[in-house]
């Protein structure tokens, strides 16, 4: 729980960092071509530029800094009387309003973890489509796995 409440409050500064780190390398990668000139027009399309590639591996890590934010906050929100974990330690009081929050968590991992893969995909981000698509809906089954004061 301490990992998860550390993660939470200082994870906002590493993300924010990263996605300096993303923008200061699509910055230095704009001049750049971001397509291949040779070959058939579908792999022109499809295999990024070695620049191209090293601004989706930047921006595939400031996703999984977001998601791992985005899941402890909703770990260390929960944990307030709605989970029910052993590891959590003693969850609080029982919270009767936190009824549609586990489900609501779940949806809210699904539902970005889709949006943000298709505007990975619409942004050739091949790397970073792979991440959003395996680790915010890991995440959610793991929530949802979660036993409740209500289930």
């Amino acid at each position: 729980m301490l990992f998860f409440g550390l993660f939470l409050m200082g994870g906002w500064a590493v993300a924010a960092g990263a996605l300096g780190y993303a923008v200061a390398v699509l910055v230095r990668i704009w001049p750049q071509d971001w397509l291949r000139q040779h070959g058939h027009a579908a792999v022109r399309l499809l295999v990024p530029t070695p620049a191209y590639l090293r601004f989706d591996v930047a921006l595939a890590v400031l996703a999984v800094l977001v998601d791992l934010w985005l899941v402890s906050g909703a770990i260390v929100f929960g944990a307030d009387g709605i989970f029910t974990e052993d590891w959590m330690g003693y969850p609080g009081m029982t919270d009767p309003t936190g009824q549609g929050y586990q489900a609501a968590v779940v949806s809210v991992l699904r539902t970005t973890a889709w949006w943000t893969f298709g505007i990975a995909v619409l942004c050739r981000c091949w790397i970073t489509a792979g991440i959003q698509v395996s680790v915010l809906p890991l995440a959610a089954w793991w929530i949802g796995s979660f036993e409740t004061y209500y289930t």
